[in-house]
């Protein structure tokens, strides 16, 4: 049985220091984390050619490496750096204090790389993209969601927990709307919703996850407000006038007639003012309506 309350700090990639750093967002349970939604999503999944990159943009491309990556020392810290090509043509792309990397690409190999674009002179260069091998997903090829963090939380990182809670809760959720609803309002399960606004193959998934969960969380909202409005009505009681004061009383001397709305509100609120339950009523009208407006300066 799926224990959401489980402390977050037994999903797998979290230790020691990240439980601390999940913490400062506010999750401490596998039900804080799957509910913890990307603020935004970026589509790495439209790769372009090199020689369509346009500066500044965002984009995928698809190359190969041309050669072994090299390291310069530049004051105080060191630049990776590296070739890519493709048909189109090449691109320089850079890292900074970052050695490691060498170890992971191949010369001859394709890789998917996703960043922002500095285009000069013609020349292509990438500032420290995100990478994966040519059939890999972890970063590329797919719409990424974008968490809100804090600091030393990377997005890489909590996308791996985040993937490791959806993994464990994944058709373990327990359904919290009945069949009826689901049905009469076309509305995905709980189990499906969740995974999909983590992770939507398309937007049109992201759509159809995000509209049942502000439904549920509407419902929610009124359905609780419901109980404590019925619990305010019998726990509550009113002030109860008297039924012999008659409100025709005051209508009659009135230098106008009502309309039948007017007349019918007014005995509604008669009747509530009559009983000892407590009343909150807001009595609206069309300001300016000459239909229903009862005095002079409409009528001008």
């Amino acid at each position: 049985m799926l224990d959401l309350n489980k402390d977050v700090k037994y999903i797998k990639g979290v230790g020691p220091t990240r439980v601390q750093l999940l913490n400062r967002l506010g999750i401490f349970t596998l039900k804080d984390l799957i509910t913890y939604y990307p603020r935004t999503y970026e589509d790495r999944n439209k790769p372009k050619f090199i020689f369509e990159c346009e500066d500044g943009e965002e984009v995928l491309i698809e190359a190969v490496i041309c050669n072994n990556m090299t390291n310069v020392r530049l004051k105080g810290k060191t630049m990776q750096r590296v070739i890519v090509r493709d048909e189109t043509g090449s691109a320089t792309i850079t890292w900074f204090n970052q050695p490691y990397l060498k170890s992971k690409f191949k010369v001859g190999e394709k890789y998917k790389f996703f960043g922002k674009v500095s285009k000069k002179g013609g020349k292509v260069m990438f500032n420290s993209p995100v990478f994966d091998m040519e059939e890999k997903t972890q970063n590329t090829g797919r719409i990424i969601p974008i968490y809100p963090l804090t600091y030393n939380l990377s997005q890489n990182a909590i996308r791996k927990i985040m993937e490791a809670g959806i993994k464990e809760a994944y058709r373990n959720l327990d359904e919290t709307l009945p069949n009826y609803i689901l049905e009469e309002y076309k509305l995905e399960n709980i189990n499906d919703a969740t995974k999909e606004i983590h992770f939507p193959e398309e937007f049109k998934d992201f759509d159809i996850a995000r509209k049942r969960l502000v439904f549920e969380e509407l419902l929610s909202v009124q359905l609780a407000l419901l109980e404590l409005k019925n619990s305010y009505m019998n726990d509550e009681k009113g002030i109860e006038f008297s039924k012999d004061v008659k409100m025709s009383d005051v209508i009659n001397t009135l230098p106008f007639n009502l309309t039948k709305a007017q007349l019918r509100v007014l005995e509604e609120i008669d009747e509530n003012m009559e009983s000892d339950k407590p009343m909150n009523r807001l009595l609206q009208g069309d300001v300016g309506s000459r239909e229903n407006c009862c005095c002079n300066v409409c009528s001008i």
